[in-house]
């Protein structure tokens, strides 16, 4: 039981430091996040008007592959392992032509991601049932880390702001000891913040703000993402008296924007042989569609100034 319980910690920990991904499946827009062990995994899925989980160990996985796929026998570890491989590089948009199939359907207050590919020479069916998240699960993947990083942004704000407060003084300095620019389309006026504000929240906001479907967050924030998302689990560390931090390395957040799985370190690296029994299963799946920031020193005069 607290080997169990244990995993399911670990799951979900590693799950927390994945960035988001965004998948486009026919006309579904969708955020996703993944992490996948030999011992299990954790998926969240966003549509940005609700989102749905699924954590499973290896016991579902069992069960589940026996449903879908009566020909196929191997360990849960194998399973794992291929559907790594399938949502690795779907996920970080590298996914190659004809490997794999998804699609999900809405039944009720679930979805279901369906997958269909081949596994040793054998059609693999796979679905992802996923439950609508907790709201615990919601504020941590998302209404924390967001307002985490609007603070971080805003601090961010200050800090450039007052660069340029700095720089203003420099010039002025310059100015002062009879420097003149050799270009006067070069020439600024001092920064006004408030003003800057103001004229900011007019012409930019609108196209700075817009949200869409989610694509703009995934492209340009997951590095602050999981910064803020790791700033967070090892405050909690400390909190419970854990000592420094560790983070495993298949949970790796150092990764670039783009992606999302890491191979975990503990997968097997091939799949196991598959044994076929002679009897001829009857497979059935939903459609599927093809997925798509003192003094300043005086410096020497050079360059704009003569």
């Amino acid at each position: 039981m607290e080997t169990g319980r244990r995993q399911m910690d670990e799951l979900e920990q590693g799950l927390l430091m994945q960035p988001w991904a965004w998948l486009q499946l026919a006309e579904n827009s969708l955020l996703v996040k993944a992490y996948i062990t030999k011992q299990g995994y954790a998926l969240l899925v966003s549509d940005l008007q609700q989102v749905w989980h699924e954590q499973v160990d290896t016991s579902v996985i069992s069960q589940r592959a026996k449903e879908l796929n009566k020909r196929l026998t191997a360990p849960p570890a194998a399973f794992l392992s291929h559907l790594n491989d399938l949502l690795c590089p779907l996920l970080k948009d590298t996914a190659g032509p004809g490997k794999a199939t998804f699609s999900c359907d809405r039944v009720a207050e679930a979805l279901i991601l369906r997958v269909r590919s081949e596994l040793s020479g054998l059609p693999f069916y796979w679905n992802f049932h996923c439950i609508l998240a907790s709201p615990l699960l919601v504020s941590q993947h998302l209404i924390r880390p967001l307002m985490g990083m609007s603070l971080a942004l805003q601090c961010q704000v200050r800090d450039l702001a007052m660069l340029l407060r700095k720089k203003d003084l420099e010039l002025q300095d310059y100015q002062e000891s009879g420097a003149t620019l050799s270009r006067d389309r070069l020439k600024t006026e001092p920064f006004e913040e408030n003003s800057f504000l103001e004229q900011f929240m007019v012409e930019k906001l609108p196209e700075a703000c817009s949200v869409g479907d989610g694509r703009p967050f995934v492209t340009n924030l997951q590095s602050l993402y999981m910064a803020v998302t790791r700033q967070e689990i090892q405050v909690g560390q400390k909190l419970q008296g854990t000592g420094d931090p560790q983070t495993s390395s298949s949970a790796s957040s150092q990764g670039t924007d783009s992606q999302l799985l890491n191979q975990p370190e503990e997968l097997i690296s091939s799949v196991p042989s598959l044994s076929v029994p002679e009897k001829e299963p009857t497979v059935t799946s939903g459609p599927v569609q093809r997925p798509q920031l003192l003094k300043v020193k005086r410096k020497k005069l050079s360059g704009l100034f003569i």
